[in-house]
């Protein structure tokens, strides 16, 4: 995937989930720190990662899987997309 360097949206995502970790870290490193609050920053992340990955088979789908786009009807692409994601 040597495409993904120049994918500013993945970059973007990659980051903002670094900045959720180093929250939980933070979190936890607090004393009065909520087990509530923790486990919902963890969901939050666990979203986030899901939509990572999803992105990434998407991108990879089109990049590598899928050599002529015209060989492949795109709205059976898009419901496999859309189911894919729905219980990823």
């Amino acid at each position: 995937m040597g495409h993904l360097h120049q994918d500013k949206k993945i970059l973007n995502r990659v980051k903002r989930l670094q900045g959720q970790m180093r929250a939980v870290e933070e979190s936890l490193l607090q004393e009065d720190h909520h087990c509530i609050d923790v486990l919902q920053q963890v969901a939050a992340i666990k979203g986030a990662l899901n939509g990572l990955m999803n992105e990434l088979i998407e991108m990879h789908l089109q990049h590598h899987v899928i050599t002529d786009p015209n060989a492949i009807d795109q709205q059976q692409l898009e419901e496999f997309l859309k189911l894919f994601k729905r219980y990823n």
